[in-house]
């Protein structure tokens, strides 16, 4: 049966090449710090099920010191420069687009498909993580298709994405590190102690304070967290089951949809949401890396307020 322990043998595999090329890349003279961070990254999807978690725990602490200390820098990958890329794509148009788009029609059309398949019974692949295995799927044809149409260097691909790589930095497992932090906060309790210091010094006597401090906190866990799934399951804990919903009888499904639009807030207004704030910086190389976020933080601002009122307006009227 096919599951992300598969998908992870791909990211393993293409971060195993990443850190072959750096160390082999004479030009970066921290080529050691970037052939062990992405060596580290490729023995965890790898090998990550099976060495326990002892040894796991020591991997990140290590991927942490490294990313930590300043010990990655910018390769110099065998690729084309940025007036070549130009050139090319102008004479293709709108066609380059094409094997970028493959991603997501293959992902849709695996995610109703794929669970279906069986062989000798035993289905093909996990119902539970077809969607995951389908855009894994999806990214593999979208390369293929690529390779054939454009016929690059057989090592395009990979050095293309040390480039990325490079670009990003140590920012790549930001998401991920992150998400596990929002587990980890819930499983420790933080929610309970946060709501206990929250209905403690705030005066939430009133709906529309208890309101206020949900959408707020949710966006303020967020910018410290990065992400709205990992501060959802805190901020809901602390405030907005026991009073929203339990003390003022809000309607959980609209405190949660809202809950996360204000969470959102907090993650136009953070580098620590990686994936959207830094990595188009770096995709777009801007000068200026926290250029995306500066531009986002007037829009944040009084999408939030519009949040508090929005939610304030329709929870407590179904």
């Amino acid at each position: 049966m096919i599951g992300l322990e598969q998908v992870y043998w791909l990211m393993g595999a293409m971060f195993a090449g990443i850190a072959i090329l750096s160390s082999r890349d004479r030009v970066n003279p921290k080529r050691a710090g970037n052939a062990g961070f992405w060596g580290l990254l490729a023995v965890s999807f790898l090998f990550g099920s099976i060495i326990g978690d002892l040894a796991n725990g020591v991997l990140v602490l290590a991927l942490v010191l490294l990313g930590g200390t300043g010990a990655l820098g910018r390769g110099a990958p065998r690729t084309t420069s940025p007036r070549q890329r130009e050139a090319r794509a102008k004479l293709r148009g709108n066609w380059i687009f094409g094997p970028a788009l493959i991603i997501p029609f293959v992902a849709i059309g695996g995610t109703l498909t794929l669970a279906r398949f069986s062989v000798h019974g035993v289905p093909l692949i996990d119902s539970s993580e077809a969607t995951l295995v389908a855009l894994a799927l999806g990214i593999a044809v979208a390369l293929l298709v690529a390779n054939i149409w454009l016929r690059p260097p057989a090592s395009t691909a990979l050095e293309e994405g040390r480039r990325l790589a490079d670009s990003v930095g140590w920012a790549v497992i930001l998401p991920q590190m992150l998400a596990a932090l929002g587990a980890v906060f819930a499983l420790s309790g933080v929610g309970g102690a946060v709501g206990r210091i929250a209905t403690t010094w705030l005066p939430l006597g009133h709906p529309f304070t208890a309101v206020a401090t949900y959408c707020v906190g949710m966006a303020l866990f967020t910018a410290v967290m990065g992400n709205a799934f990992a501060a959802f399951p805190v901020m809901t804990a602390a405030v907005g089951v026991p009073l929203i919903v339990h003390r003022f009888g809000g309607d959980p499904a609209i405190m949660g949809a809202i809950g996360m639009l204000s969470g959102f807030c907090g993650t136009l207004t953070t580098p620590m949401a990686a994936n959207f704030n830094i990595v188009p910086a770096a995709l777009l190389e801007l000068p200026d890396r926290n250029a995306v976020i500066r531009v986002q933080i007037p829009t944040a601002i009084p999408l939030l307020i519009g949040n508090i009122l929005l939610m304030y307006l329709l929870v407590f009227r179904y």
